[in-house]
């Protein structure tokens, strides 16, 4: 197993790795909207949060050695409902022509307020 870790998605805040690599996957841990560096301040509006998620997950792929295309599944989590829509559109602008498994879960309220976290297992090329 190789622990990755980049300064390109906010480094972990607890006892986790952004991502572990094991056996040709990546699993890349819960990103919540934050951008990378010290600074803990989510962008405004679930289109931005759900977009600031989206490169997170990049930055960590690439750190990986691979690549959005090579998602497999992603679970996107969201404290109601009524946002699916707006994430679904951020999702397909962001994602293209990648077309991982997907579930989009309706939660109760999320860590620290934010309007969406994600997770996702990428296969490396």
């Amino acid at each position: 197993m190789e622990r990755i870790e980049t300064t390109g998605a906010p480094l972990p805040a607890g006892h986790y790795s952004q991502a572990i690599k094991a056996n040709g996957f990546v699993f890349v841990s819960g990103q919540l909207p934050f951008p990378p560096g010290a600074q803990r301040v989510m962008p405004d509006g679930i289109a931005a949060q759900a977009r600031q998620c989206l490169e997170n997950l990049r930055a960590i792929l690439d750190a990986a050695g691979t690549t959005m295309e090579h998602l497999v599944s992603v679970q996107i989590f969201i404290p109601d409902v009524s946002l699916w829509g707006q994430v679904n559109a951020v999702y397909e602008a962001v994602m293209g022509s990648a077309r991982p498994a997907r579930t989009v879960v309706p939660t109760t309220a999320l860590h620290y307020g934010a309007l969406i976290e994600l997770n996702a297992v990428a296969v490396c090329p």
